[in-house]
């Protein structure tokens, strides 16, 4: 079902947003699209697919009786290029929808690659006698791992509020900045203080980023899109993974010059590429769909007037709460304390604080694994490409499926399912005698495993229903991960090495409890929208009139909302 966050009545100075209301009060309005289910891939598009076929299906707008609830703000940054009448071929949307990809989407993921090889690079640096020459135990690896995570998870909150405050186009480009110079520092690295201070202050700088871009690309794309790019923005993180192992064989070689160690070249070089993804951002991060015009993206901007027009209707008409705030609006203690104690989201944050543990401390330990097992240095960094890719695969796959079958719950819990054999087989084998080759297949294929992260950070976002709750959530979602990886960091011990049977008993545990909350989550969404369903239907249609006319309920509050699962 269809998820809209009806708002009180606007009174608006807008003219064209006044004069197109009025035309549908009173009965005037172009002809809509056939009334039909979206093809939304290639695939499912057969010889009845008309690509000049109007694509402008029915919305909340088009009801006489209420579209003056669900008009924009009158201080929408947006709001010139609104219009319920506005009208366009599935040709005209499918075609916009690529030029944002490749405007938008594109550079978001080269952004989110920056991050990725900056927070990563410390597992490639563990080859190159990293925590020998530093003077540190694989304890201090995991302390410098929860400091990460913990400062991360401190930063997401308050990285998003400002974020909104003074928009993303501004605060993105500034974190990616300032991280790649403490990044880069990280080449002067002296013992277990540094390395605990640098930690801190790149996850401090780098915490609120992912949120950030999940909001500012919310601006571009319906939550069915979203859910898909999203896939795509993770792949960029496996993508950058792949880069770095490449990166780190010609840059781990590098040791000897000018008497410095391979892993401190590669924290410097990686850090100064990051600085000019950094200033890039400036210029390729527009304010919004209708603010793309400057001297660096060109005058008249990259949208044409008709491609605004498009890009806000087809937008609105999905979800009106995205109009609900202005994009440099903040999020007033009010609103935050609002957005909080929204408890119907918290299910979504107790899966991100469990979905993937099981397989985080396999992951950090790979690389020090494959030593473990006699591999060299550069063998190592390569030998860890093949699970990236084929992490990449699945996740992809999985995210598509469940937009396909329109099912988030039963998809995302099939990485539970798929590490399910592999954690009983690290559990119960002797791994000290096994051929080195059989585990690394048997470590590769688990962490392969199909990744619902995109798929729940859609989910979250579509079950929020308000621009401020969307931006709180998405940041306490994320804090959430970021606690788990704390969990994750802290489940290997040095007492437990090499094989850690303790570990890998802990892990099988949580992955088998996961299984239990994927289902209790569905069953949770499913009773709350049956109970919805009964109170709306108990009332007549005037009495729901007066309901959308006079409520206070905001967001997922409202009786007229129903959960996505």
């Amino acid at each position: 079902m269809a998820t809209v966050l009806v708002k009180e009545k606007v009174v608006t100075t807008t003219t064209q947003v006044s004069s197109s209301t009025s035309s549908l009060i009173s009965g005037h309005f172009p002809p809509l699209g056939a009334p039909l289910e979206e093809k939304r891939f290639w695939f499912q598009r057969g010889k009845n697919y008309d690509p000049n076929a109007i694509a402008t299906q029915v919305s909340v707008f088009d009801d006489p009786d209420t579209a003056d609830k669900y008009l924009p703000r009158a201080d929408w940054e947006n709001v010139h290029r609104f219009d319920p009448q506005e009208r366009w071929t599935w040709a005209e949307e499918y075609r916009l929808v690529r030029k944002i990809d490749l405007r938008i989407m594109v550079w978001a993921c080269i952004m989110f690659m920056a991050l990725e090889l900056d927070r990563a690079n410390l597992s490639q640096a563990l080859t190159d006698n990293f925590l020998t020459e530093l003077h540190l135990t694989t304890n201090d690896y995991n302390l410098g791992n929860t400091v990460f995570k913990l400062a991360f998870l401190c930063a997401e909150l308050p990285s998003q509020l400002v974020s909104k405050w003074v928009g993303p186009d501004r605060w993105i480009p500034a974190q990616i900045t300032l991280w790649s110079i403490v990044a880069s520092s990280q080449f002067w690295l002296s013992g277990r203080t540094s390395f605990l201070v640098t930690r801190a202050l790149l996850a401090i700088l780098q915490g609120g980023f992912i949120p950030d871009v999940i909001l500012y690309l919310s601006y571009f794309y319906k939550h069915h899109e979203l859910s898909l790019r999203l896939g795509f923005f993770w792949t960029a993180m496996s993508t950058a993974d792949i880069l770095s192992a490449i990166f780190a064989y010609g840059l781990l070689h590098m040791r000897g010059i000018q008497a410095y160690s391979g892993w401190r070249w590669l924290f410097l070089i990686e850090g100064l590429m990051t600085l000019v993804i950094g200033i890039l951002s400036f210029q390729l991060m527009p304010a919004g769909p209708c603010h793309t015009a400057s001297w660096f993206r060109g005058k008249k901007g990259w949208f044409t007037e008709r491609e605004e027009k498009i890009l806000v209707n087809r937008v609105l008409r999905e979800d009106p709460s995205k109009s609900s705030m202005h994009n440099r609006e903040p999020i007033t203690p009010k609103l935050l304390w609002q957005s909080l104690k929204d408890y119907d989201l918290w299910p979504l944050y107790m899966l991100g604080l469990s979905f993937q543990i099981p397989m985080t401390p396999p992951s950090q330990y790979l690389t020090l694994t494959l030593k473990g097992l006699g591999f060299g240095t550069f063998q190592t960094n390569l030998m860890t490409i093949p699970y990236t890719v084929l992490h990449m695969i699945t996740m992809l796959g999985l995210t598509y499926l469940g937009e396909i079958i329109k099912e988030l719950t039963f998809v995302a819990m099939t990485g539970q399912i798929w590490a399910l054999p592999f954690l009983i087989y690290l559990t119960v084998v002797d791994t000290a005698t096994v051929n080195r080759w059989v585990l690394y297949v048997v470590i590769t294929l688990f962490l392969a495993y199909p990744n619902a992260h995109p798929i729940q950070v859609g989910w979250n976002s579509r079950n929020s229903n308000t621009v401020r709750s969307r931006t709180v959530s998405a940041a306490c979602y994320n804090m959430f991960v970021q606690a788990s990886g704390i969990i994750g960091s802290n489940i290997y011990r040095k007492d437990d090495a090499p094989q850690y049977k303790r570990g890998n008993k802990q892990l099988l545990a949580i992955n088998c409890m996961n299984i239990v909350l994927y289902l209790l989550v569905k069953v949770y969404y499913v009773m709350r929208n049956k109970a919805r369903d009964a109170i709306w239907a108990a009332k007549t249609e005037e009495e729901r009139l007066e309901y959308l006319a006079t409520t206070k309920d905001e967001g997922s509050k409202r009786l007229d909302f129903r959960f996505q699962h």
